[in-house]
Order: structure tokens, then C-alpha cells, then sequence
């Protein structure tokens, strides 16, 4: 099992098209094959920071994901927004970051 943590900081006052985005393709996500979870989070002290946690059975399976319709979608919503982005893979054995 692996965990990703997405750490993303955004442009001010773009809450609702963020989580919006984010919805649109949870769902989807959560259908994968090996997506155990998916969640956002929002920071209380820095409300421009949102981390996602996800966790996956196989790295193959997040490989998978990374090719999706629905993450491509998700990327194209963030884009305008982004500022910076961060993204931890967490194996039994080492950590990869992005």
C-alpha cells in the first residue's frame, strides 16, 4: 500500500472552482481499481493551501490513475489557478517527491 500527499498552494478566491473540480472527478477516482481514498483538505491557517491525501494498493495503480480522463480534466480546472505543487509518494520502503 502507498499514500500520496499532494500538497498544492492556489490563487486567492478560487475555493469554489477548486473543490468543484476536485468533485467532478472523486468519484470517478474512487471507482478505480486499487483507489482505497481520495480526499481534500484545506488548510484553516493558509486557506490558499489544499492537501490531498490519497491512498493506493499498488504504485501500478496510481500509474493508472495518472493517465485518466478525469485527472486530466481535474489538471486542466487547476491550471490557471496553481502556484506551486508538491506531491509526496509514500512506499512501505522510501519516499518519492515530485
Amino acid at each position: 500500500m502507498i499514500y500520496v500527499v499532494a500538497t498544492l498552494v492556489v490563487q486567492p478566491g478560487n475555493d469554489a472552482a477548486i473543490r468543484a473540480g476536485f468533485a467532478a472527478g472523486r468519484a470517478e477516482t474512487l471507482k478505480e481499481e486499487g483507489c482505497l481514498s481520495y480526499e481534500l483538505n484545506q488548510s484553516l491557517s493558509e486557506p490558499n493551501r489544499y492537501v490531498f491525501v490519497e491512498q493506493w494498493a499498488t504504485r501500478e495503480a496510481l500509474t493508472l490513475h495518472s493517465k485518466t480522463p478525469h485527472l486530466a480534466a481535474w489538471r486542466e480546472v487547476l491550471a490557471p489557478f496553481l502556484i506551486s505543487r508538491r506531491i509526496e509518494i509514500i512506499h512501505p520502503a522510501n519516499v518519492e517527491v515530485f
